[in-house]
């Protein structure tokens, strides 16, 4: 649990052996807007799969950075009732 600004999110991180799934949340476990990146060369291949309304980039970049990092999958969800 993180508190920031009076908000309460959860962060939750399911390792695999060839990448991760995390998931930020505010209130309930839900999902919500979905990204994967897959990093295989100098640059990860990123796909939305449920695109977001307000926090594409926020995802995007978290995506990416784990991905390029773990040299592997990353799944990125995030649930969140207004903007970060």
């Amino acid at each position: 649990m993180v508190n920031f600004e009076s908000r309460t999110f959860s962060l939750k991180i399911q390792k695999f052996e060839n990448g991760y799934f995390v998931s930020i949340t505010e209130g309930n476990d839900k999902l919500g807007s979905m990204i994967v990146s897959l990093a295989t060369g100098p640059t990860p291949t990123t796909t939305t799969i449920i695109p977001s309304r307000n926090e594409s980039l926020f995802l995007r970049l978290i995506a990416e950075r784990i991905s390029t990092r773990m040299k592997g999958i990353a799944l990125v969800s995030t649930f969140v009732q207004k903007e970060l």
